[in-house]
């Protein structure tokens, strides 16, 4: 693969990026990156959050809820979506790595690994209303 050329406004973005643990939308990393650069365009994010993506500097969360989220934390852990605010959390939790050997016990072909989303409602939906 050839290298890459240094972007000033792809840096911008994994900076960001590297700041949250909401897991933001395009949307959302456009809002924010922009106030430090002004003149980056919405285009120029979402190509850049594509290309980072596809190189694993970054991960593209499709969690089901029809737009995707970006996460700065590469290393292998799980996420829940909160089915009724929205957001995604990281759960700390053990590995269940061995899914994928479960998996490729019953595939007649090769299982290559896995992805987990698990769905509930976070903590601040579970409070009732009126209460801190």
């Amino acid at each position: 693969m050839a290298a890459r050329k240094y972007s000033r406004q792809r840096e911008s973005i994994k900076d960001f990026l590297a700041t949250r643990k909401d897991h933001p939308t395009a949307d959302m990393v456009y809002q924010n990156v922009r106030r430090q650069n002004p003149n980056i365009s919405l285009g120029t994010v979402y190509r850049n959050l594509t290309l980072l993506a596809e190189s694993g500097e970054i991960n593209r969360l499709n969690m089901g809820d029809g737009v995707d989220h970006f996460d700065a934390d590469t290393s292998p852990h799980y996420h829940l979506l909160c089915t009724k605010c929205g957001k995604v959390v990281d759960l700390e939790m053990e590995s269940i790595e061995s899914i994928t050997d479960t998996a490729a016990a019953v595939f007649d072909g090769h299982v290559a690994g896995h992805v987990t989303y698990f769905y509930g409602t976070c903590c601040e939906c579970t409070k009732p209303e009126g209460l801190p």
